[in-house]
């Protein structure tokens, strides 16, 4: 167990490293897919890399949130399922309520794409949202 903290914890770091060298073009080259991918990536990466991408995310206040949990909770979820070794991990509403539970590599999954998300989102919207605007003539 102590070995899996320190392997996380490595990780953890590196990848805040990589997270300064980060841009936007970066950023939103990434496949959602490939990066997110548990049986390939394992949970632990997964996490990790769901956590460098949550905090930019939190940086430019676009975290994703969907029924009730924010991105973050689904990492710290998956953290304390993993730090306890549990195989689920609770699913709750925005009263912190109990609505059902998942698995980590559901939660893991669902974390690492909605932070990178997030990012591509924000970065596409730079330049189509204005597309959408009645008001600039933009034909539909």
């Amino acid at each position: 167990m102590k070995k899996t903290i320190l392997k996380f914890a490595t990780v953890t770091a590196l990848l805040t490293y990589g997270l300064v060298n980060a841009s936007a073009s970066d950023i939103s080259k990434l496949d959602v897919k490939k990066e997110c991918n548990v049986e390939v990536n394992g949970v632990e990466k997964v996490i990790a890399t769901a956590a460098k991408y949550n905090e930019i995310a939190i940086k430019h206040k676009v975290e994703f949130m969907r029924l009730g949990m924010k991105a973050s909770q689904y990492i710290e979820a998956v953290d304390a399922a993993l730090k306890s070794g549990a195989k689920n991990i609770d699913i709750v509403d925005d009263k912190k309520k109990k609505t059902s539970e998942a698995t980590i590599e559901f939660g893991a999954w669902r974390a690492c794409s909605f932070a990178i998300s997030a990012l591509t989102q924000e970065e596409e919207a730079k330049t189509d949202w204005k597309l959408a605007s009645p008001s600039d003539g933009y034909k539909y």
